[in-house]
């Protein structure tokens, strides 16, 4: 009579993991500093580091440029504010390329399903990739104003004062580089969740910004000096961004007219700044995973 068959446990010395739970909070930080790296393809690819980098690398010359001929001239050609506006249209290619990778990615090989299998919800998710964007977009204002800042106190004839001076319009530069940046980024990522392709999701954002931009231009050149001609800046992004500028900072570079109008484009940027927000929430609780 054949012997019945036993079966056989081996101990492979797989252990229950006994240290410290981090939790949601360290997840959700972790995501946030990985999708940072990511923008600028640190820890990628030399490949994944080319536009990024390059887009940083010219900014970053572009402001030594300026560095030379502030020195040259009586009066500074761009100050720091103008920095921003001068830089949204770089930035928006910027979100173009990153927003995609930031979530395109992750759509298209289902791994949102591993990242919801840690303590990290959905709306972590979300909030963590918009906060890397706009830190990486962020990064690619503040780089040429601390070179520009670096220079020009450097080469100031005024002393500590002018060194202080310098100081007082960084601090403004970098404020209106938040501004740019929170809004970039709460337009650029939804448009880019939409596409798991990231050749779509990037042709998505440039076409927002590229057919707003004309018809914007349009209306205010059809309705110059009228109300009709300074709310025209509202419908681009980006020139909604200068009329921002114009109204808080006081940067005049004739990119838009705000006329009396400086408050509207100013709470306009704050409702699209939230609802980008939003809409980026609700987007990753309909995501299947």
């Amino acid at each position: 009579m054949p012997q019945p068959r036993t079966g056989v446990i081996h101990d492979i010395g797989y252990q229950r993991y006994e240290g410290p739970r981090l939790g949601r909070g360290y997840a959700a930080r972790s995501l946030y500093v990985h999708s940072v790296r990511s923008s600028f393809g640190l820890g990628r690819s030399a490949w994944a580091k080319v536009l990024p980098i390059g887009l940083l690398g010219m900014a970053s010359i572009a402001s030594l440029i300026l560095v030379v001929i502030n020195t040259q001239l009586p009066e500074p050609v761009l100050d720091y504010a103008g920095i921003a506006s001068t830089f949204t249209y770089a930035a928006t290619v910027f979100v173009a390329i990153v927003a995609p990778e930031l979530v395109s990615v992750d759509l298209r090989t289902n791994l949102l399903q591993l990242y919801l299998s840690r303590p990290i919800r959905r709306s972590d998710y979300a909030l963590a990739k918009l906060a890397a964007l706009a830190t990486a977009t962020f990064v690619l204002f503040a780089v040429p104003m601390l070179i520009m800042f670096a220079g020009m106190a450097f080469s100031t004839d005024d002393g500590i004062a002018g060194v202080f001076d310098e100081l007082g319009g960084l601090c403004v530069g970098l404020l209106a580089a938040v501004v740019h940046a929170a809004l970039l980024a709460a337009i650029a990522l939804p448009l880019a969740s939409l596409s798991g392709r990231r050749v779509f999701a990037s042709g998505i954002i440039i076409a927002v910004f590229l057919l707003t931009a004309p018809v914007s231009a349009a209306l205010e050149a059809f309705s110059y000096d009228s109300a009709a001609g300074h709310l025209a800046g509202l419908i681009d992004p980006s020139r909604l961004l200068a009329g921002v500028d114009q109204w808080l900072f006081g940067v005049d570079l004739r990119l838009v007219n705000v006329g009396g109008f400086g408050a509207v484009y100013g709470l306009l940027t704050v409702v699209l700044i939230v609802a980008g927000t939003a809409c980026a929430l609700w987007r990753y609780r309909k995501v299947k995973s």
